[in-house]
């Protein structure tokens, strides 16, 4: 009789310890999920993005009468192999390049094509700011799980590591000056 007993402590002892694991591993792939989900977003909307700089390019070229390429740096950025974070920054500067030339240029002002264009760039930036937020978001919530007790030994199983945010900073590293504006 007490045989019967032990079997069953032990049954239920490793059942409790089986829902354990499986909660916990399907929480880190769940946000892996949203962060690979974040990431695919985050792509798109940067390769439209580079998109709206080509067209610009061609808009600006056809408008100014000047013979100053201002996005030849931005054109060639398809082939560099950088961090989404260092893409995003980049295509802000050409960002801030057409705001700047709208600015000087009544004719760009004027043109349909550089409005339509502004307009796109407003609603990346919106659909960019959501995406980084979500993503910053399941990252910081994957990273608590990999740090956390019990979650933190089945990560470490499944071979699951802290991520760093979208703007590439480790928090956990000793580099101060790791902040950029």
């Amino acid at each position: 009789m007490d045989f019967i007993y032990i079997l069953l402590i032990i049954i239920g002892i490793s059942s409790m310890i089986g829902i354990i694991y499986i909660s916990c591993f399907n929480n880190l792939q769940y946000t892996k999920t949203k962060i690979e989900q974040s990431e695919g977003i985050i792509d798109e909307v940067l390769r439209c993005r580079f998109d709206l700089i080509v067209r610009t390019s061609d808009v600006v070229k056809n408008n100014i009468d000047e013979n100053k390429d201002y996005f030849k740096e931005y054109l060639s950025l398809k082939e560099e192999k950088i961090s989404n974070f260092e893409m995003d920054r980049k295509l802000k500067e050409a960002v801030n390049i057409i705001l700047n030339l709208k600015n000087d240029y009544p004719s760009l002002q004027k043109n349909t094509g550089m409005k339509e264009i502004l307009s796109e760039i407003k609603t990346t930036d919106e659909k960019l700011s959501a995406a980084i937020s979500y993503y910053n978001r399941y990252t910081n919530q994957l990273n608590e799980y990999i740090r956390k007790f019990p979650s933190n030994i089945i990560a470490k199983l499944h071979g699951f590591s802290v991520k760093p945010f979208f703007d590439g900073k480790d928090m956990n590293d000793d580099d101060i000056m790791d902040f950029k504006l």
